[in-house]
């Protein structure tokens, strides 16, 4: 089987979606939108997911376009709009946040994405997105990101899943004031294979520290080989063992996040034996703290990864105060990739 993945992400132009033909749409799971102004697809059917986040350095609007080369459908269940192919499912819903019900709307999304994937017969949870207004707001258990764990643990538990080890890829990011709560995800049919990176302690092993609940995500997942491989990372940061490091340092904080990105497709590489990743060959969204650092985050990139490597950057808060920077990737296996890259 070739290591080539039935689902691919790419970054398009607003303005080169426009153009598009009727056909090509037809492959088309979803749209993720950046910024104020939602694009909306030529085709009926295809989910769009609102990301207010503003997109840095381009000087024109992105979007995140999902595909399945397969015939698929589309649907509602409750608020979860979805389209799903053989394999894959992809799924979106946007909840308004009443004011202190993060924990509130945090269970009931998570309740209705599992009744969704159960009930349509994609139980595996592979990636999942998380975005809701001040992440790092004070509350009673510190941090309102702390909340979000607490109520998506607890909305695992109900839902009788596992709360570490085989669990999604994930990442939670701060958008601005006044925000709903967006989640989108991606399940599947077949199970995936949950990855660690032996530099960090696992996520859902942190200590109290970090909040009342440990995060429960995974560090990456490889998609099931009857479905084409794919490597998903979860938003990766400068973190090691549980600890963040090179504090207010936004270069050394995105080599650091590199390094642990690095060590994900090491990791993929030793349990996927029949392929090879390679971190050149992935594809990156980069979410900024600070709009500031654009400049120097890109240099910094630029020594870490080949010369026109598909990067898009966003502004955002980090789930942790003394982060500046988070990184995630996306990617299918290069059989021809050579150790040196990895």
């Amino acid at each position: 089987m070739s290591g080539q993945s039935n689902i691919r992400v790419s970054y398009l132009p607003r303005q080169e979606l426009l153009l598009r033909p009727q056909a090509w749409w037809q492959s088309v799971l979803a749209l993720v939108s950046f910024g104020q102004n939602p694009v909306f697809p030529a085709a009926t059917g295809i989910p769009v997911v609102p990301i207010g986040l503003t997109e840095l350095g381009t000087g024109h609007s992105t979007c995140e376009v999902w595909q399945a080369p397969e015939p698929l459908r589309s649907g509602q269940i409750g608020p979860v709009h979805y389209r799903a192919g053989a394999q894959f499912l992809f799924g979106h819903l946007v909840l308004a946040e009443p004011a202190a019900a993060l924990q509130q709307i945090t269970g009931e999304a998570y309740a209705q994405v599992f009744a969704a994937i159960e009930s349509l017969g994609y139980p595996n949870l592979l990636r999942i997105w998380n975005y809701f207004a001040d992440i790092n707001g004070e509350t009673s258990q510190g941090e309102r990101y702390h909340e979000f764990n607490t109520a998506r643990r607890q909305a695992f538990l109900r839902a009788q899943r596992v709360i570490e080890g085989q669990v999604p890829a994930a990442c939670a990011l701060g958008s601005a004031a006044g925000s709903p709560l967006v989640i989108y995800f991606l399940a599947s049919v077949a199970a995936a294979r949950s990855l660690e990176n032996p530099r960090q302690v696992s996520a859902f092993q942190y200590p109290t520290q970090y909040g009342p609940d440990s995060p429960t995500f995974s560090r990456a997942v490889l998609t099931a080989a009857v479905s084409g491989s794919c490597l998903l990372t979860s938003g990766t940061s400068s973190i090691l063992g549980h600890s963040s490091v090179h504090i207010g340092d936004a270069a050394a904080q995105t080599r650091e996040s590199v390094a642990n990105i690095r060590e994900l497709v090491a990791e993929a590489n030793r349990v996927n034996v029949a392929h090879r990743y390679s971190i050149d060959e992935l594809q990156y969204k980069v979410y900024l703290r600070h709009a500031t650092d654009l400049a120097m985050i890109r240099r910094e990139l630029a020594l870490l990864l080949p010369s026109g490597c598909p990067i898009t950057f966003l502004q955002a808060d980090i789930c942790r105060h003394d982060l500046l920077v988070e990184i995630e990737a996306v990617g299918s296996p290069s059989n021809d990739a050579s150790p040196d890259s990895q």
